[in-house]
């Protein structure tokens, strides 16, 4: 379909619908209800199964734990990630529990028993074999799934989990996660739950990737989606079938993240327009996209003092919706106004001042003498958003740019601009950007 194509950056006319009002994704209520049915099934027996030194490893760091969030497809090799995970734990004397309940279980696997097996137990082998390898001085199964959904309620694996110094969570279907693990529609903790959150609170580590990083969020956790689709459609509360279909859960995950929503696999796959159409229907401010084999840490986990820094190979995406506006423009959704910020390894961010925080060494980038790319129509592919904002970033002629959904039916805009004010983009190398703070994004359908 032949469309007559705005300037480069052509903002929406007309005044937008205000954007509804925005709400915090904390932590869910199920904390506390988890830790006093934890209390109530745990006899003194179980407790005592912890060694009577305890954690220290964990413990003797600052006061709350830590999250590692990763992004999906965690390269074996990736050191810096898996030795995070493994140092944090206690290193030679860590003791990290795995959990795999996103994947399918035995049952369900026809490859089960074979070396193509791809379910919980075989996932959790391989996950364990991973961080013994980097270091960990044991790692074991939490042997829950959706074949042994009761385990999790069992006194006795609750204790076991008490004993632990850290936790990784694989990848699959957060969804399963939350049928498995969570209780009463997902408003509170199975004991193994309230164990994990527990140690947690006590300066435990706590990993996960793809699945297992999603299900660490709290209220409105994405459970599918693509972004165009989302685009188009908006978003609806469940879980569905069409994996196109934009869907969240109201109660959320375990909510041991608070400040905004998670979405994995992101440049990957392309899904930032889902994240921002998510944010702004169900009011976040916040969206924390974290790239594959890249991960999100989160230390002081609880406190009032949590850090947020970035791990591994590619990178982070802030989408800060703070001062953005949701509206309609031509009869279908737009958004204007949102903050983008791009962040890569060693650089940090501050959830209470929204600011992001450049790693150490990092200069500001002059741009190059040229203008901007010509767009592709595509951008929502694999790495193209970010690919479109560094581009502007290394150009000294533009200032804004625009690239377009593939699908047409109908066409969505994405403008990206430099604003005078609040911009920044840095350089680890001196020629290119690894650091994007503060540019500006809209959405809209030209």
């Amino acid at each position: 379909m032949h469309r007559t194509r705005p300037r480069a950056g052509g903002s929406p006319a007309g005044s937008p619908a205000a954007a509804p009002p925005r709400r915090p994704c904390g932590v869910l209520a199920a904390a506390a209800a988890g830790l006093t049915a934890l209390a109530l099934l745990l006899p003194a027996t179980a407790a005592a199964a912890a060694p009577a030194t305890g954690p220290a490893p964990a413990t003797a760091r600052a006061p709350g734990g830590t999250l590692l969030m990763v992004g999906g497809a965690l390269d074996d090799h990736n050191t810096e990630v898996y030795g995070e995970i493994v140092d944090r734990a206690g290193g030679p004397a860590a003791r990290i529990g795995v959990l795999t309940a996103g994947s399918v279980p035995p049952s369900q696997d026809p490859d089960a028993g074979t070396p193509q097996a791809r379910n919980s137990e075989a996932n959790s082998a391989y996950y364990a074999g991973l961080l013994e390898s980097h270091g960990a001085g044991s790692a074991e199964w939490i042997p829950v799934d959706l074949d042994r959904v009761a385990a999790a309620d069992d006194p006795e694996l609750a204790g076991r989990v008490l004993a632990m110094t850290g936790f990784f969570i694989g990848g699959g279907d957060q969804y399963r996660y939350v049928t498995t693990l969570l209780r009463d529609g997902g408003t509170r903790d199975s004991a193994v739950l309230a164990a994990v959150r527990q140690r947690l609170a006590e300066g435990a580590v706590v990993a996960g990737t793809s699945a297992g990083a999603q299900i660490q969020a709290g209220a409105d956790m994405i459970t599918g989606g693509a972004s165009y689709e989302a685009l188009r459609d908006g978003s609806s509360p469940g879980h569905f079938e069409d994996a196109a279909r934009l869907g969240y859960l109201e109660t959320g995950g375990f909510g041991f993240f608070a400040h905004g929503l998670v979405d994995t696999h992101f440049s990957a796959r392309g899904r930032e327009g889902r994240s921002l159409r998510l944010a702004a229907d169900t009011g976040h401010d916040l969206v924390f996209g974290v790239d594959e084999n890249t991960a999100l840490e989160v230390t002081g986990v609880g406190t009032d003092n949590e850090r947020l820094r970035v791990l591994g190979e590619h990178a982070v995406t802030v989408l800060d919706l703070t001062g953005a506006t949701a509206g309609t423009y031509n009869g279908r959704w737009s958004v204007e106004g949102v903050r983008y910020d791009r962040l890569t390894a060693g650089d940090g961010y501050d959830p209470y001042a929204r600011r992001a925080l450049p790693a150490a060494g990092r200069t500001e980038l002059v741009p190059r003498n040229r203008t901007a790319q010509r767009p592709g129509y595509d951008v929502f592919g694999p790495y193209r958003f970010a690919g479109t904002a560094l581009d502007l970033a290394g150009s000294g002629r533009s200032t804004r740019t625009t690239d377009y959904t593939y699908e047409t039916g109908p066409e969505f805009a994405v403008g990206f601009r430099k604003p005078a004010s609040g911009y920044t983009a840095w350089t680890a190398d001196g020629r290119t950007a690894s650091t994007l703070t503060g540019m500006e994004i809209e959405v809209y359908a030209p």
